[in-house]
This record gives structure tokens, sequence and C-alpha cells, in this order.
């Protein structure tokens, strides 16, 4: 679904390459939606033990840490990726308008993401790296968005040339006076 879509993704797909017979896979998920909220919080919690590992490196300043967890993503999401993109920007994208179930835990995982970069600007906040009057959960909000569009024209593009530009626009302009 990663590579393809959801729409691209038929259950026979699904079935030939868990190797397992339509009964079986009725068996654990009454739907594609259903066996999709799976996949979508298995891909959640393997993102999330990135950002915990790479996030919570105290020996690095916080806002060193948000660059590098970010860097790491263009490897692993960028244009040479053996997947270029984002499940949960895929899914968005696809099947958020349609699927209650299924934007609600999108939306979860974005809030959740968005809580979890704003605790990094909040402690650069408190180590001075950013100014008092800086408001972390506004500024992760900005960040993430800005994230998920320049990962989208990085896919339209075919390119890791908009992700290098959020790095640019995010760490050498936006935050670049603040000593990242």
């Amino acid at each position: 679904m990663r590579k393809c879509g959801y729409g691209a993704t038929g259950l026979q797909d699904i079935l030939n390459e868990a190797k397992v017979p339509k009964g079986s896979f009725y068996h654990h998920f009454g739907s594609k939606e259903a066996f999709t909220a799976v996949v979508l919080e298995r891909y959640v919690a393997l993102e999330y033990e990135h950002c915990r590992v790479t996030l919570g490196n105290m020996r690095q300043a916080p806002l060193r840490r948000l660059r590098r967890y970010f860097e790491e993503l263009v490897v692993s999401a960028g244009a040479a990726a053996p997947i270029h993109g984002c499940l949960v920007g895929r899914l968005t994208l696809e099947i958020a308008g349609s699927s209650e179930m299924l934007q609600k835990a999108l939306s979860e995982n974005f809030a959740m993401w968005q809580g979890v970069i704003a605790n990094v600007l909040r402690e650069a906040v408190e180590q001075g790296a950013l100014p008092k009057g800086t408001k972390p959960d506004m500024l992760a909000g900005f960040v993430l968005n800005s994230w998920e569009g320049a990962m989208l024209r990085s896919q339209a593009d075919r390119s890791d040339a908009p992700l290098k530009e959020f790095l640019r626009f995010v760490f050498e302009g936006l935050l670049a006076e603040h000593g990242v």
C-alpha cells in the first residue's frame, strides 16, 4: 500500500503476498479497510520507535536531533529509498475522505507525530535554543505540514530536491538564527 496506494492494492495482491487463503484473511480481518487499519497501526509503531530512538538521544541538542530525524526520513522515504513516500501521507490523500475509521486513525497519527516534534521544540525553548515566546505546538504543526508537503512534491518530481529544500528552509532559515 505504501508503494502502490490503497486503491491499487487489491485484496488478491495482499493474499498472494501473504500466501494465505481468502478465508483466513476474513477470519482475521472483516474487510480490506480493517486490514489497512492494522497495517497503519504497525507502520506507525515502527515510525514511533524511530522517533523515540532519534529524538530521544539526549546526548545531542534538541534542534540537532530534530534535524537528524528529518535527514534520516529523507534516506528512508526519499526518492532513493526502496519505497518512496510516507504511508500516512499516501493514505491520507487517498482514503481519509471516504473512510471514517481510517480518517480517525490518520488524524490521531498526525496529532501524535506533531506532539513528539513539539516536545523536542519545547525542550529547545527550555534550553534557550529557541526564544521563550515560541509556541512549540504551532511550530511543530508547521514543520510537520511542511514536511508532508515536501514529501508529496518529492513524489511528484521523483526527486529529493523538495525534501532538501525543506531541510534548508527549516534548519538553515527558520531555526538557524537560534544556533541549529
